[in-house]
């Protein structure tokens, strides 16, 4: 079998399975865990998934710039911020991460809702101005382009006084194994210190980031409470993720 052939049958497997090993592969197609190594390692160069230990899973397609991924499963994004917005409560302290899905957010908020932002994400911070009742605190920090966010040291040392009621949690990825994850160090650093400063962390999922995996570990999927996803998730995947504790909400 040529090369490029076994690629092809190994992102099937990779589709249906939702993650694959190299040891299971070497056996199903009679070559070398060394062979398989070297193909899972120019698969995951090109972006066709994400290498792990021992395997691979799906990679995420949330991963393209700022403004490409406004145009990636809009649809479902909308319909996830909308089931989200309604979480929040009059006089809550809110912390909104950046992204795509969590600006989605802002359009489902009722302009009459008294309550808090605190966000790193500037992008959220302006699209709350014209909301006459929404206090916005905004968390400086280094920029980081990609996500349109603020990371580093002065961005942590705000996080570390806060006290909020929620916080929305934008990722690339949520994996039943390989856990919540996004695809940047320093962003899975800001992502995991906002979800210790929160009585309760919603992960909005849109359909791209389901079943897949980035480079790096925000942690582990029960960092979440609850999880927002599309009707019609995959069934066996749902239950993987309540198995762990996790309460799944569908628009």
């Amino acid at each position: 079998m040529l090369t490029p052939q076994r690629q092809q049958q190994i992102l099937q497997q990779l589709a249906e399975q939702g993650q694959v090993l190299s040891k299971q592969l070497s056996v199903l197609f009679e070559v070398s865990e060394d062979t398989i190594r070297r193909d899972l390692r120019d698969m995951a160069k090109a972006g066709l998934l994400q290498r792990v230990y021992g395997g691979a899973l799906p990679a995420s397609a949330a991963t393209a710039t700022f403004s490409q991924r406004q145009q990636v499963a809009v649809a479902s994004k909308r319909a996830i911020a909308k089931k989200a917005a309604g979480l929040i409560s009059a006089g809550q302290v809110v912390i909104i991460d950046g992204g795509t899905t969590t600006t989605e957010l802002l359009n489902h908020i009722p302009k009459d809702l008294p309550f808090t932002v605190v966000t790193h994400s500037p992008t959220i911070a302006v699209g709350l101005a014209d909301f006459p009742l929404v206090d916005v605190v905004l968390i400086g920090g280094k920029l980081f382009k990609h996500s349109v966010v603020a990371v580093g040291a002065g961005a942590m040392e705000s996080i570390a006084r806060i006290q909020a009621d929620l916080f929305f949690m934008g990722v690339t990825g949520v994996h039943p194994a390989a856990g919540l994850t996004t695809g940047d160090y320093e962003e899975a650093c800001i992502k995991r210190a906002l979800a210790g400063r929160a009585a309760e962390t919603v992960v909005l999922a849109s359909a791209e980031k389901v079943n897949a995996a980035s480079a790096y570990a925000i942690g582990d999927i029960t960092i979440a409470n609850t999880l927002v996803v599309e009707a019609g998730t995959d069934s066996a995947w749902l239950q993987a993720v309540q198995q762990k504790g996790v309460v799944v909400l569908s628009d």
